[in-house]
């Protein structure tokens, strides 16, 4: 069927009309027809764009490389809301999405493609204003335990207390020690982390608080530890609940004191230093068993922060992976956009045992499997999707084929488990063999109060 007149001013009327960008081009991917709303969003004229290659018009970040336009000229496979970049007639960058289709003759030939796209720059000016109520310093966030900490981290930051930050390995406790120190009046000095289970006890005095020459055999000279080294500055003690105890005695007198004595040294040295700590552990379970001070655990926890796993903060998931899509973008050079629906749901329903940390680990190896714009399923480990699959499914008897029968064994097991450890929900997941976050789903699930079993 050959096209008539009207046909033709019926179809230019119907693009004057739509508020997407649209434009067609030939096989060789030359501008044949360009909309109005086209020219608006790329502040280019259909006199100046028709005629010319689609990527001398759009400056897209895929131009080079990914063309979806021409992939669909060469495949006939469509793209549907691609988020892409171009830059318009006046330097700006625009985001957008785009889908792309091939145009064919009655007869099946190939004439072309047609390219659609959305100006997305309203919704990104919107991301950016909701990112910016999410962030504080380094740390990304929109969880309520996270904001009320947000609150207060000013006014801890311009007070000299000691501060104390409990929370689960990769839960993000240096990054909120460093803010600590960014937004406090010593920002301008050095910031020493000390790890405190990385040292051997042996070791682990010297490197605090130096040593003068011949404190021992191979004491050769005088060595400043690294007390020295942050001197008007702040001192970060990473998982403090390794300290051995003979150097908890010596911290105590430096947080009482602000003072100490170099190995081998008979003269005090005064500390000028701000002091935060961080532990993984209960410190008040490690007093019971005698392995931590108590009087030490006070002078620490002048304020104290217990900051949730990831699990508790599942809202926080989709802002976390665009922040280390950005970040791994500019450290590798890359461009990748997004993450799929389908990955953003095994994101969300996974218990992330290593928290944000195992979440950055999982991004960083996609965008090394990835070669296009977005991380789909197969991008991550595998063993994640079983994992997932196996923790969402995972019974703790599976007793006979009676879900009821099911239920009531699985209950009853975890209140005898909870009921066994004193309500300790660590210990009785580990009877159980269960994660920690499995089971607190599975007491949420069957509504189970702990302090009743006791």
């Amino acid at each position: 069927m050959k096209q008539t007149t009207d046909d033709l001013r019926f179809f230019k009327v119907i693009l004057s009309s739509i508020a997407d960008g649209v434009f067609t081009v030939d096989s060789q991917r030359v501008i044949t027809s360009f909309n109005p709303a086209a020219e608006r969003i790329t502040g280019i004229s259909a006199l100046k764009a028709i005629g010319r290659k689609c990527y001398e018009v759009f400056h897209s970040d895929i131009c080079e490389h990914g063309c979806l336009l021409e992939r669909t000229l060469c495949t006939g496979v469509e793209s549907i809301d691609q988020p892409v970049k171009i830059t318009n007639n006046s330097g700006e960058t625009i985001p957008i999405s785009i889908s792309t289709a091939v145009l064919r003759d009655d007869d099946g030939q190939v004439l072309g493609a047609v390219e659609t796209f959305r100006d997305l720059s309203a919704i990104e000016h919107l991301r950016k204003e909701l990112w910016k109520n999410y962030s504080f310093e380094d740390i990304i966030s929109k969880s309520p335990i996270i904001h009320k900490i947000f609150a207060i981290l000013p006014d801890v930051a311009e007070s000299e207390s000691t501060v104390l930050i409990q929370g689960p390995s990769g839960s993000g406790k240096e990054l909120f020690a460093r803010a600590i120190h960014n937004l406090s009046p010593r920002k301008n000095n050095n910031y020493v982390i000390i790890n405190c289970g990385t040292l051997p006890p042996q070791l682990f005095e010297s490197e605090i608080f130096g040593y003068v020459k011949g404190a021992f055999t191979d004491a050769k000279k005088n060595k400043a530890g690294k007390l020295t080294m942050a001197d008007k500055g702040t001192v970060f003690f990473d998982e403090i609940g390794e300290l051995p105890l003979s150097t908890q005695v010596k911290l105590l007198r430096l947080l009482q004191q602000r003072e100490y004595e170099p190995l081998g040294s008979t003269h005090t040295v005064k500390a000028d230093i701000r002091v935060v700590a961080a532990t993984n552990k209960d410190l008040r379970e490690l007093i019971a068993q005698g392995k931590f001070r108590d009087d030490l655990y006070f002078r620490l926890a002048v304020v104290k922060f217990d900051l949730p796993s990831l699990t508790m903060r599942r809202e926080d998931i989709p802002y976390l992976v665009d922040h280390f899509i950005k970040s791994f973008n500019a450290r590798r050079g890359k461009n990748i956009v997004s993450v799929s629906p389908e990955v953003m749901d095994i994101l969300m329903r996974h218990d992330f045992p290593g928290n944000i940390r195992e979440l950055e680990n999982l991004i960083e190896y996609a965008f090394v499997i990835c070669r296009g714009q977005i991380i789909y399923p197969e991008h991550l480990p595998a063993e994640i999707s079983a994992r997932e699959k196996s923790s969402a499914g995972r019974s703790i008897n599976a007793g006979d084929g009676n879900p009821l029968t099911r239920v009531i064994d699985e209950r009853s097991k975890i209140e005898e488990a909870l009921r066994h450890n004193n309500g300790h929900k660590g210990k009785a997941s580990r009877e159980l063999g269960l994660d920690r976050t499995t089971l607190w789903r599975k007491i949420k699930l069957y509504k189970i109060d702990p302090g009743k079993l006791l």
